[in-house]
């Protein structure tokens, strides 16, 4: 097993961070979360020392790891406190998107997931479906339902 070496770790900060960061953000909303989420992500890519086929592969990878850490901490998060959307709101300059991540980050995390890496990602539904290991058919229907939810909270 080869330990990842300082210089892979810079690759994968510059070539992913950005989208990780968006990522994470989008599914927990407050950035000291996200912080503790990308440090646990480099953590695991460290200690398991994957292999990848491809950059691809690298991609799909880090963010389904990015995917599961948020879930755990949300899981944490609603075992014992909760997130304040007043703090997010100072971070977003529009207000249409104030009330848009307001209603995402109200969707459950499976929803969130795949409206994520179908909108802000551009992965197609076959792609989601492989990242996530579900059929193309529940990432269909995922997106479908939290069409649905978002439209139903935001049409006036």
């Amino acid at each position: 097993m080869n330990k990842k070496s300082e210089q892979d770790i810079k690759h994968i900060l510059q070539t992913y961070g950005d989208m990780l960061y968006r990522t994470a953000y989008l599914l927990l909303g407050n950035p000291h979360d996200v912080q503790d989420v990308l440090q646990e992500v480099l953590l695991r890519y460290m200690e398991k020392s994957p292999a990848f086929l491809s950059s691809n592969h690298e991609k799909a990878w880090l963010l389904r790891v990015t995917s599961n850490c948020c879930k755990d901490c949300l899981r944490f998060c609603k075992r014992h406190t909760y997130i304040d959307l007043e703090q997010i709101q100072e971070y977003l300059p529009a207000p249409e998107e104030k009330q848009l991540i307001r209603e995402l980050y109200a969707l459950p995390a499976k929803w969130k997931t795949v409206l994520i890496l179908y909108y802000f990602e551009g992965y197609t539904v076959k792609e989601i479906a492989q990242i996530a290991s579900l059929s193309e058919n529940a990432v269909k229907k995922r997106l479908q339902r939290a069409r649905e939810a978002l439209k139903l909270e935001l049409t006036p």
